[in-house]
């Protein structure tokens, strides 16, 4: 749930610390939500809690609904390979870590020292630690270094201005039927009128997945919003 920058006016902070996106999903239904969705480890909501109170940019988190989402995802695709495009606090990888299986990795890509200080010291407390390898540099240029059509899933949740450099990147090392899931497609809302830089970039993003002819795509209002895309197999590249 990566966010440069908060939205003014937009975004909401409720009594149990759950960020609403409340001009795009209403805050009760967000709320709804959370109450109804299933509690996720110790380790991730003692992220969560570190998250919403000891850094500049709490609503970066990817939070309980989502991170239940991506668990669920995970485990029904039979994904083994997983590529993370920003880890901030860690809170994603270790989600998705907790339920890969015993030979499935994630490689977590993060360019900010800090927070890659700060999620390798909850991913060493995690029984899933071996799973995760993270790596701290620029994400074009690392993903730039992984082969081939071999990656299961990736998890873009990073800088918007690069997400369609990111995007196409993926579609080369995923597999045939594997999934991006993009996050933040709704960016605040600020897709439908874009006036600055990330907020173009977020809506020719979208576009250029919408008419990728390679992907097989579905759009969720999941908090900010999440592109969920599979690539297809039967259609030359």
């Amino acid at each position: 749930m990566h966010h440069d920058t908060l939205g003014s006016g937009r975004l909401g902070e409720s009594a149990a610390g759950v960020y609403s996106y409340m001009d795009i999903v209403a805050k009760e239904a967000e709320e709804y939500a959370l109450a109804h969705t299933s509690p996720l480890s110790p380790l991730l909501e003692e992220v969560e809690a570190f998250t919403l109170t000891k850094t500049a940019y709490p609503s970066m988190l990817t939070g309980r609904v989502e991170g239940r989402f991506l668990q669920l995802v995970v485990q029904l695709s039979g994904a083994r390979q997983v590529v993370e495009i920003g880890t901030f606090t860690g809170y994603s990888a270790l989600a998705m870590g907790e339920v890969l299986p015993e030979k499935g990795r994630i490689l977590t890509i993060e360019n900010n020292p800090d927070h890659a200080k700060i999620a390798r010291e909850f991913f060493t407390r995690s029984s899933s630690r071996s799973k995760i390898t993270l790596r701290l540099g620029e994400a074009r240029e690392i993903l730039k270094s992984l082969p081939d059509a071999e990656t299961d899933l990736v998890f873009i949740d990073a800088d918007k201005q690069n997400y369609t450099a990111y995007y196409r990147e993926s579609m080369r090392i995923l597999r045939n039927n594997g999934l991006i899931l993009a996050d933040n497609a709704l960016w605040y809302g600020r897709i439908f009128d874009p006036q600055d830089e990330e907020s173009r970039a977020m809506a020719d993003f979208n576009e250029l997945v919408n008419a990728d002819k390679q992907a097989e795509k579905l759009f969720l209002t999941i908090r900010d919003g999440i592109y969920v895309i599979r690539k297809r197999g039967d259609v030359a590249g």
